[in-house]
Parts: structure tokens; C-alpha cells; sequence
């Protein structure tokens, strides 16, 4: 193996350019030639691809968002659209691949792997949902971001005596929401994993609001209702005055957490690593302080099983 191409797919996460120049600085050290790809496995069937030396990754550690940029490219399950993004590989004589980004890039380079490209996937995400990863590339500075805003919306709503009702990303994974309300002292938590009925919500607030409680935070994931008609319901119903706050992509910006950058290089670096041992269809994790490494096939059905104790958290102190 002598060239080696590096690309970052789905919604892009601080700590991506981070990941990249571990990538590329561990690639260059071992005699290799590094490649990047633009724009995702989109920019890989468009040939948007360039050699790149150690100036290139020059001060970008620090830098939110991917330099390489991002992109999804749904068309990229049909077998003849990778046959496609292949041949552009050969082109350049790349025989390898380290792809950055969420299960959707994994599931590229696993079928990627199987169609005789080596490759290594990166969880790179602020919803930290990759369940062979204890944390994902970007969710420390989506989580640091969150809490800043909570602490900012808390000042408003005990000037006003009002509820907030701050709804945070995570799509379907409720890591965000839970760390977050831990970490801001919320008084309800709602996730997918960790469910309150609306007459629940509103009973409980109504409970506070008569226990003289000037205001109340509530923190609830994306997705799991209407948070501009929840807040309605709870005016409605628990005496506060109540107002709905969507965080939104604010969330994904920003200067990666020195957290974010020391994670997206140590898993960079053992990318190379194991390409430079022949292996590929692997992705790298964090379980504990240790890197591990699956079999992509594996790690993308694998169950996320370190919720039970951070909800007895949030039942005790919320």
C-alpha cells in the first residue's frame, strides 16, 4: 500500500480537521501518499480528489467544520454509483480509504471494503450514536455548546418566572439531551430512551410552579414532538409562562473541545495503523481510555448500552 485517501461524509462535527491531519501526519511519517476527497463519497464519484503534504493539515486543529468539506450522497447504496467513486480511486492510485462521519459513511466503507477497497471508518458526530464508540469526533464541543446556551437561556427564564423548553440535535440518540441536563441541571429530561408523557411534563411543572419554583428548564431531543406546541400545553396547564427555544446547527459549529482533538487524533493515528497492517471493513472506538476496533458489519448492529446508568442520574438529581 502506498497511497492512502481520507474523506469526511454526512453532517460535518468539530473535530473532523482534527482527525484529518492525524490521519495525514501519521500517513506522511510512514512513507505513505496522502490523498484527500471533497465533498464525501459525492466528491469520490466526482473525482474531486488531491494529494496533499504536511502544510495542508498546517493549523487546522483548532478549526470547526472539515476543511475537505461534506456532503451526503444517498445514490452511493447502488453498487454501479461505488463501481464509479472505484474507478476514480484507481485513477490515482489509491488503494485505501479512512472515512470520517456517522453509520451512513460506515456503511459506505463497509460495502466499499467488500468491493476490494481497504477501509477504515472514524466516528466523526456530534449525536454520538455509533454504538462501538463511548464518545464520538464532535460530540464533547456540541454538548460544551449546549451547555453554554442552557446556562444563558436559565438567566431569561428566572428574570421572567417562565419555563424553557430547549429542544437539542442528537436525531434519534438522546446523548446530547441527557449529558446536557446533567451538566445544566435540568428539571425534566426527555429522550427516546428516557420518555415522559406530556400530562406527565405538565403535572410535574404544575407541581413546581405551586412549590414557589420561579422557573424550570426542560431539555427534550429532537424529533420526538413539537416543542412550540409543548411549551403551549405547559403554559396551559402549570401556571408558568413558557417558551420554546430549537438550538439547532448552532450545535455544529465552532472550535473543537480539547477533548474532541485529542479523540479525533489518537483514532486517526490508529486508522493508519491498521491499514498499514492490511486490514480493512474496521472502525475505530473509544471504550473506557482504550482504542478498539470492530468489524464495521458488527459495530452497525451492536445496541447502545450505556444509558441505564446515566438515567439513574437523571432520576436522582432531576
Amino acid at each position: 500500500m502506498k497511497r492512502v485517501g481520507i474523506l469526511t461524509s454526512g453532517g460535518d462535527a468539530p473535530g473532523m480537521n482534527a482527525a484529518v491531519r492525524a490521519v495525514v501526519r501519521t500517513g506522511l511519517i510512514h512513507g505513505l501518499e496522502m490523498f484527500v476527497i471533497y465533498d464525501g463519497y459525492k466528491g469520490l464519484v466526482e473525482g474531486n480528489i488531491k494529494q496533499v503534504d504536511r502544510d495542508f493539515v498546517s493549523d487546522i486543529v483548532s478549526r470547526g467544520g472539515t476543511i475537505i468539506r461534506s456532503a451526503r450522497l444517498p445514490e452511493f447504496k447502488d453498487e454501479n454509483v461505488r463501481k464509479i467513486g472505484i474507478e476514480q480511486l484507481k485513477k490515482f492510485g489509491i488503494e485505501a480509504l479512512v472515512c470520517i462521519g456517522g453509520d451512513g459513511t460506515y456503511q459506505g466503507a463497509m460495502a466499499l471494503t467488500k468491493m476490494g477497497i481497504n477501509c477504515i471508518a472514524l466516528p466523526g458526530t456530534i449525536d454520538n450514536d455509533i454504538a462501538s464508540s463511548d464518545f464520538t469526533i464532535g460530540f464533547d464541543t456540541a454538548l460544551n455548546t449546549i451547555t453554554e446556551c442552557v446556562d444563558k437561556l436559565r438567566d431569561t427564564s428566572s428574570s421572567h418566572q417562565r419555563c424553557s423548553v430547549i429542544e437539542v440535535m442528537g436525531r434519534y440518540c438522546g446523548d446530547l439531551a441527557l449529558y446536557a441536563g446533567i451538566a445544566c441541571g435540568a428539571d425534566l429530561i426527555v429522550t427516546s430512551d428516557h420518555i415522559l408523557q406530556r400530562n406527565d411534563i405538565i403535572a410535574r411543572l404544575k407541581a413546581m410552579h405551586e412549590e414557589g419554583r420561579r422557573h424550570a428548564i426542560v431539555i427534550i431531543t429532537e424529533k420526538l414532538c413539537d416543542v412550540h406546541q409543548l411549551a403551549y400545553d405547559i403554559e396551559k396547564g402549570s401556571g408558568y409562562e413558557c417558551r420554546a427555544e430549537v438550538l439547532g446547527r448552532i450545535q455544529r459549529g465552532g472550535s473543537p473541545t480539547a477533548s474532541d482533538r485529542v479523540l479525533a487524533g489518537r483514532l486517526g493515528v490508529r486508522a493508519i495503523e491498521l491499514l498499514l497492517e492490511g486490514k480493512g471493513g474496521r472502525c475505530v472506538g473509544l471504550r473506557g481510555n482504550d482504542l478498539v476496533d470492530y468489524d464495521i458489519e458488527e459495530a452497525l448492529k451492536m445496541e447502545r448500552d450505556r444509558h441505564s446508568n446515566l438515567i439513574k442520574v437523571v432520576t436522582s438529581i432531576c
